[in-house]
């Protein structure tokens, strides 16, 4: 990162940029995922789901978007940042601030995802729960982690 990266609170202006996010990086390390929604979709999923009812982050250098994450009642639903910034610490520095406000956290990740996988496997988190994926939309095995501050 050149510039200090700030992680700050979304707002509705953020959402179309958080929603390019979102598919790019998903494409980006899921490849193999299926594709089951439009971009079109996607904004209208953060703005009426995501938004009203999930602390909603995002992670900036200035003015620029680099990734957001969400979360709920325990849950990370969310974290991705822009491809062009992998491996720059954005993902870190969302995590951080997702765990810093929870004192338990689970989410899901795809079994084929290994990238996520080591990341929070890295970041503290365990494997708990494996699925086939019938669960889920995409119809893809997932595996449930889950990160316990220690105390």
């Amino acid at each position: 990162m050149t510039r200090e990266c700030v992680v700050r609170a979304a707002n509705k202006a953020d959402l179309n940029t958080i929603a390019i996010i979102s598919r790019s990086a998903r494409k980006s390390a899921m490849p193999w995922l299926p594709d089951i929604h439009t971009s079109e979709d996607d904004i209208w999923y953060f703005s009426n789901s995501v938004l009203p009812n999930e602390t909603l982050l995002v992670s900036c250098e200035g003015a620029e978007i680099l990734g957001f994450a969400s979360y709920a009642d325990g849950w990370l639903n969310h974290l991705y940042v822009t491809p062009m910034h992998w491996r720059r610490g954005v993902g870190t520095k969302l995590l951080a601030t997702v765990l810093a406000a929870n004192s338990a956290l689970q989410l899901w990740t795809f079994q084929q995802n290994h990238n996520a996988r080591q990341f929070y496997l890295a970041h503290g988190f365990v494997e708990c729960e494996r699925t086939d994926g019938q669960g889920n939309k995409e119809r893809m095995p997932d595996i449930r982690m889950e990160f316990r501050v220690r105390i």
